[in-house]
């Protein structure tokens, strides 16, 4: 069905309603109008990283991991996983007569903000910190979300526009100051494209205001740019009692008729909240025209009408139950697993052999932590494999694993009769009594998150540093004094100072939250089953790095990210290692594409990302370093070769000005080909020095 068609059919059927149906219908817990045949539905759902809150479903790497995979082709592939899990409990559970919260087809991702500050809590639910990779990465979840059907299989939402990254304790009021040139290069890019390539169904507001306007009530987002500029001509809804906050946070309005009148004469379609039971008042006293409820149900019933479920089918109304968690889901899972955990550091102890390494001592709260696999805005698995269990699997038939949990996540999660160094002596004993130590660190969705989680330190998700808490610093103190050789696995979803590790630890292995089974993939990276290939989508700070940044509530990317930041970083954005031994030779590139040969020169198989980086030469209005202008993974078997062209992503021969508005660059650029950023610090930790080439304007 096309839009223009969906949308006929919707105006005709609102045509149909009084007023006070018509606002019923913009509120995302829409009740059914009996005598016009429609149904209730709940338009809130979630699926980060499989389908969420509803039940089993299968259960990815979170956000930030999979944006590690550089691999758009899969991200699209578990978009598709995730619209037909949620069609097949759309289908069981709607003829059943379940139409409630996380039951339906929208679903409110993916979340496309830039990860600009690595305090904030939400950005393991981003994609990172570059607006290129952010784009790509998001463009391949929304295809696999909608499908390329006669209806959509489901639909996407891109989310939270614009320019929210924190902090999480003053969304509800903060007002994010961004430049125009911040703007355009870095804050609207994603959204953009998500918009005009992707085709997005629906975009949500955000919680803040942005250069003095609250985002769900913005004409300059709103109005001007989204379906101004970018002729977008989906739904737009407010972020969950975000129009509630013009009056009680912001105070734009003084009333909720006003805060409700202002969202919808900007064109917010449809409320997360109660703001909008007030719709109805709004207009009677001329706050509002009719007009524009009329419009906002249109628009909503024709995502509804494109998704076939208004009684006329659709091609995915066969999907059975059994969808949920089948095989080729979990399989597909497992593989975004793989591809997502990043190599740090690796002396050569890495990968070990189950049947030489003797006995392996699994120290650390998140080794046997079901909370730690799966990050925030989670389904329900119906098994969970921890690293400490995959790391059993593994070592079944060989030598003996002991564990021990060594210290508690943090001193805020610690019992009122606990001490945060019970188990420090038990963790050493085990470190003693080992041959190898395995030592698993980090974080979960109760330390790093969103604000409104009861469980987060503090009143938000935040965290107040880049450090390690402090018992888990102690642990690792304590265990690497042990002196055994010693690989440190971390779970997190933000940059982490691990300076300690990095310094005297033997190998460290970034697996972000890797889903609910997770543990296993660790486990096969760790036995070297298959290589790591993922790279960081995000700088790693050193914690004293955070007196050099922006405060943390200062949009200005001067300083920030790998493209300014003039520090040099723990890791640097695009960073990881891996187990064969591979390198480029015969660069040669275009204003549109590059080619480069990739030589596997050891006996291992494996896979890896290749890295573009640009440079313009000359224009004052180029970023600090070379930008991300292109990637690719490839597969390259064991002393063999494969030739590689990657298209170059056109805006990075651009370069915006202080005025916010885009140009063409200087006319001479310098392509970077490589594993990594061509910067000394990439260089340092991998032994390797990018290739180069200019290119000139034809």
């Amino acid at each position: 069905m096309n839009r223009e068609k969906a949308r006929a059919q919707a105006a005709a059927l609102v045509a149909k309603m009084t007023l006070e149906e018509k606002a019923s219908q913009l509120r995302y817990n829409s009740p059914a109008i009996e005598r016009l045949g429609i149904p209730a539905y709940n338009w809130w759902n979630e699926a980060l990283h499989g389908v969420a809150r509803g039940g089993t479903a299968t259960s990815f790497p979170q956000a930030i991991g999979l944006a590690a995979t550089f691999d758009d082709a899969l991200i699209e592939q578990l978009g598709d996983v995730a619209a037909t899990e949620g069609r097949a409990k759309y289908n069981a559970l709607s003829i059943r007569g379940d139409r409630d919260i996380y039951h339906g087809l929208t679903f409110w991702c993916p979340n496309i903000n830039i990860f600009r500050d690595p305090r904030w809590g939400r950005g393991q639910e981003t994609y990172g910190e570059d607006p290129y990779l952010t784009s790509r990465i998001g463009q391949a979840y929304v295809r696999g979300l909608q499908g390329s059907g006669e209806t959509l299989k489901s639909a996407a939402c891109a989310k939270h526009f614009a320019v929210h990254s924190g902090p999480e304790a003053l969304r509800h009021r903060f007002d994010a100051r961004a430049t125009p040139k911040d703007m355009e290069e870095t804050y609207l890019p994603a959204f953009r494209d998500l918009v005009t390539k992707a085709g997005v169904e629906a975009v949500m507001g955000a919680y803040n205001r942005t250069n003095g306007e609250p985002c769900c009530g913005s004409k300059a987002l709103l109005v001007d740019t989204l379906r101004g500029a970018w002729g977008f001509a989906g739904h737009v809804v407010s972020d969950c009692w975000a129009v509630r906050d013009f009056h009680t946070g912001h105070k734009v309005t003084a009333t909720p008729q006003a805060s409700a009148a202002l969202a919808l004469s900007m064109g917010c379609d449809l409320n997360c909240g109660c703001a909008y039971h007030f719709i109805v008042d709004a207009v009677e006293v001329g706050l509002v025209e009719e007009e524009s409820v009329t419009e906002a149900a249109v628009r909503l019933f024709t995502t509804r009408f494109l998704l076939g479920i208004m009684g006329e089918g659709s091609e995915y109304d066969d999907i059975p139950y059994t969808a949920v968690e089948c095989p080729e889901h979990l399989a597909k899972a497992h593989e975004a697993t793989l591809k997502s955990c990043v190599l740090l550091k690796n002396n050569g102890i890495l990968p070990l052999n189950a049947e030489t390494v003797g006995t392996v001592g699994v120290i650390g709260p998140n080794a046997d932590s079901r909370d730690s696999l799966i990050g925030n805005y989670h389904g329900t698995s119906s098994r969970y494999i921890t690293v400490l269990e995959g790391i059993q699997d593994a070592m079944a038939g060989h030598g003996r694993v002991l564990c021990s949990a060594g210290c508690h996540l943090s001193l805020d999660r610690i019992e009122p009769l606990a001490r945060q160094d019970d188990r420090l002596a038990e963790a050493e004993a085990v470190a003693a009594a080992s041959d190898l130590v395995v030592l698993v660190l980090g974080y979960d969705e109760h330390w790093e998150g969103e604000e409104p989680d009861d469980s987060n330190a503090g009143d938000a998700g935040d965290k107040p540093d880049l450090l390690l808490p402090a018992p888990q610093r102690t642990l690792l103190s304590r265990v690497l004094d042990v002196g055994k050789p010693t690989v440190v696995v971390l779970l997190a979803g933000s940059s982490v100072d691990l300076s300690e590790a990095e310094t005297r630890a033997d190998a460290v292995l970034l697996g972000w939250y890797p889903g609910a089974r997770g543990g296993r993939a660790i486990a096969e990276l760790l036995f070297g089953k298959v290589s790591p290939s993922g790279k960081l989508p995000v700088t790693f700070y050193r914690n004293e790095a955070l007196s050099e940044l922006p405060d943390f509530t200062d949009y200005s990317m001067q300083n920030r990210t790998y493209k300014y930041y003039t520090g040099t970083p723990l890791y640097p954005f695009g960073y990881g290692l891996s187990y064969a031994d591979m390198a480029l030779r015969g660069l040669s590139a275009d204003r549109t594409e590059a080619r480069v040969t990739v030589e596997n020169r050891s006996g291992f198989d494996a896979e890896q990302v290749v890295e573009l980086y640009l440079k313009d030469a000359d224009s004052p209005d180029a970023p600090t370093h070379p930008i991300l202008a292109g990637f690719a993974r490839i597969r390259v078997a064991a002393h063999a070769a494969e030739m590689l062209t990657v298209p170059l992503d056109p805006a990075a021969f651009t370069v915006v000005g202080d005025d916010g508005v885009r140009r063409a660059g200087s006319g001479t650029w310098t392509l970077y080909a490589g594993f990594g950023q061509p910067d000394a610090r990439t260089e340092e930790l991998t032994g390797q020095k990018c290739l180069s080439v200019t290119i000139r304007e034809d």
